[in-house]
């Protein structure tokens, strides 16, 4: 478990440091032909356990980790990738709601909801290291090298080098000028952060320099309806795998993973 204390200092200075940020929320909506938009093509499906309500989705070392909330029933699931055994179930602490989650410093990062903490997991065997306050909630979580980047529900996304100073980064997203609230799961594709965003069928590409949304993925249908029960939920989780550079998507109860290409670009 190499560096896995330091790591912990490092998140806990850096995050402890975040108290005093304010995370006001904005309202807003997408509008229509405001950025270049996409459609998809299915390429492929795995199934996929449906009672996961499907917060966090990360690809790592041949294996898919799950973060899957509600009190009393939040876990951290691992799969086998592309094969989809399951390998490892993990309940977290049945007080907290597991949110967003990242492979970072070949540790796993679990955000929590509205318990303001983040919890630290070692790897491969998810023994938990420790955890460290959040400013606010935790929603969403990816990295890029050792930089964690999170979100909170607002139209901010937070990053802070967890190898340096632990010094936060806040950065307003928007899109045409307005903010772009409700800002979920994320994560890091070539060079730009996807987010879903909560209660849409919408990704959001975003220039991680600017906060600008340079693209808008509408996967309105993805889900045929006859795989819908009165508990499916809405379209969340997005994973890169780092063999093949496909993008696989899925969402909160949904029985499949769906590996996708963008089509039909549009002004």
């Amino acid at each position: 478990m190499t560096h896995g204390p330091a790591l912990i200092r490092s998140l806990v200075a850096g995050l402890t440091f975040l108290g005093a940020v304010s995370c006001p929320a904005a309202e807003s909506e997408l509008p229509l032909g405001a950025v270049p938009t996409y459609g998809y093509q299915v390429v492929s499906r795995l199934r996929f356990d449906r009672t996961n309500f499907t917060q966090g989705l990360e690809i790592f070392d041949g294996r898919l980790y799950v973060s899957s909330g509600l009190y009393g029933e939040s876990m951290i699931r691992v799969y086998g990738f592309p094969g989809m055994d399951e390998i490892q179930a993990v309940p977290v602490d049945s007080r907290i709601f597991a949110e967003g989650l990242t492979v970072i410093d070949n540790r796993l990062v679990v955000l929590s909801w509205r318990e303001r903490v983040m919890l630290v997991y070692s790897l491969p065997d998810l023994s938990l290291l420790g955890q460290s306050t959040l400013p606010g909630q935790g929603w969403g979580a990816t990295h890029s090298g050792s930089t964690l980047w999170f979100s909170d529900g607002s139209h901010y996304l937070y990053s802070a080098d967890i190898n340096g100073d632990g010094k936060l980064t806040q950065l307003p997203v928007t899109l045409r000028g307005t903010p772009l609230s409700n800002l979920n799961e994320l994560e890091w594709v070539n060079e730009e952060i996807w987010a879903n965003v909560w209660q849409t069928d919408e990704i959001a590409r975003i220039d991680p320099s600017t906060g600008e949304v340079i693209g808008l993925i509408n996967l309105a249908g993805l889900l045929p309806e006859e795989d819908r029960l009165r508990d499916t939920g809405v379209l969340n989780g997005i994973a890169i795998d780092p063999v093949t550079g496909s993008t696989w998507v899925t969402g909160k109860r949904w029985p499949w993973l769906f590996e996708i290409t963008l089509e039909n670009e549009s002004d």
